[in-house]
């Protein structure tokens, strides 16, 4: 009986086109094996989606399994499951290594073939958990391990030119998006239909500005009445009614990297309350994206944009920080909390920092203006200014319709 492998290379047909040329990867890399020497580590391994898809390109489906990233001073390789064949091979830059079921952790001998044994050994606080801190002691055997989640983010957080011009393109997706959902809106329909026709709008626009990309995980999330009172809330199949306040919220996924549009909106009519309460919105998302220039400070913006919704009696109708970082995240997986607007984060506004100004306001379903109110462009930081590269309007004299 032939004997079955703990881990095995299966490099099945040809490279893929990634989303980033190869001298894109290479600086990454370099960066990152910068920050390594300074730290002392001898082999990185990477474990979180963002951080893996960063290094190398490949977006993994971890169904249950994990997946990794070995980056040592020489390579650069992914680890992943035998159910995926060939596929993380064609979509990673640098070498990739299956792993097999035949036996328990041989995810573990994978890694340990790449990282070594009794090295300094490189992880992820912020993903690895516990069962899996103990699997790496136990067979990599690490002389000493050194937590790269800070200093990959914030590597993370500085954009390239190439990340740029995606991010510029996957915000006109979220805008073909939005146009698409206001032309579905009107009485009676329900929200999961007007969902699907911005969903189906933006995968329609990347396939064709992406004609060489995989397709996942773009999605809209278009709540109304009280739907709206939770930035996050499913979509359902209520029907829209005249005078509902609505939330638009497109999200084009592209190669990992994610962006957003989000805008109130209203169904034929608003009432006064809710007016009154929408402009305050967005003069509070207008005084938001002045503040966003350089050398601003995350807590400084947000103290300031507390302060006008205090002189209007509104702060405490708020619900989260005004805005986040944008780049490889998405809504299960990634992070970059160095740059979030909030009072408890000191980060300095920087060029090449992606940035979401987008206030939110909720009021009870039991007052008047009741609902969430919610408008959100994306901003590039750079050296003289910022950039607004989110193009579809806001405000009552766009965005009431049906």
């Amino acid at each position: 009986m032939t004997a079955r492998p703990n881990f095995y290379r299966f490099h099945n047909g040809e490279k893929a086109p990634l989303q980033f040329g190869n001298a894109e990867y290479e600086s990454r890399l370099s960066k990152l094996r910068k920050i390594m020497f300074d730290m002392g580590v001898d082999a990185a391994v990477f474990s979180s989606m963002h951080n893996i898809s960063y290094y190398s390109g490949f977006t993994y489906c971890a169904f249950g399994r994990p997946y990794a990233l070995v980056v040592t001073p020489e390579t650069s390789v992914t680890i992943s499951a035998g159910i995926d064949a060939g596929q993380p091979w064609r979509r990673c830059y640098g070498d990739n290594i299956t792993y097999t079921d035949w036996q328990r952790d041989n995810y573990w001998r994978a890694i340990e073939s790449v990282a070594g044994k009794g090295k300094c050994i490189g992880y992820e606080s912020d993903h690895l958990s516990l069962l899996q801190k103990a699997k790496l002691d136990s067979f990599l055997a690490p002389s000493s391990s050194v937590d790269l989640y800070e200093a990959t983010m914030i590597q993370r957080m500085h954009k390239s030119d190439a990340e740029l011009v995606l991010i510029r393109a996957g915000a006109s997706v979220a805008d073909v998006g939005g146009f698409a959902i206001k032309d579905a809106v009107r009485e009676g329909v329900r929200e999961i239909d007007v969902a699907m026709a911005g969903r189906d709008a933006m995968e329609v626009e990347i396939a064709k500005q992406f004609p060489d990309a995989e397709y996942r995980d773009t999605w809209v999330w278009f709540q109304s009445g009280i739907n709206t009172d939770g930035a996050h809330n499913p979509v359902t199949s209520r029907k829209l009614q005249r005078g509902d306040i609505l939330s638009l919220n497109t999200f084009p996924m592209i190669s990992g990297y994610y962006t957003a549009l989000e805008r109130t909106m209203f169904v034929g009519e608003v009432d006064d309350a809710s007016l009154k309460i929408w402009e305050a919105n967005v003069g509070a998302h207008e005084l938001g994206i002045s503040l966003l220039q350089p050398g601003a400070s995350c807590a400084e913006v947000t103290n300031e944009i507390n302060e006008f919704f205090a002189e209007r009696d509104l702060l405490q109708y708020r619900t989260f920080g005004y805005g986040h970082s944008f780049g490889v995240l998405s809504h299960y997986y990634g992070r970059e909390a160095g740059l979030e607007l909030r009072e408890d984060i000191d980060t300095v506004l920087e060029a090449g920092h992606v940035i979401s100004m987008e206030p939110m306001l909720t009021i009870a379903n039991d007052q008047p203006g009741a609902g969430g109110y919610r408008e959100h462009d994306i901003l590039i930081i750079h050296e003289d200014g910022n950039e607004n590269i989110t193009k579809y309007p806001y405000g009552p004299e766009f965005n009431v319709v049906g």
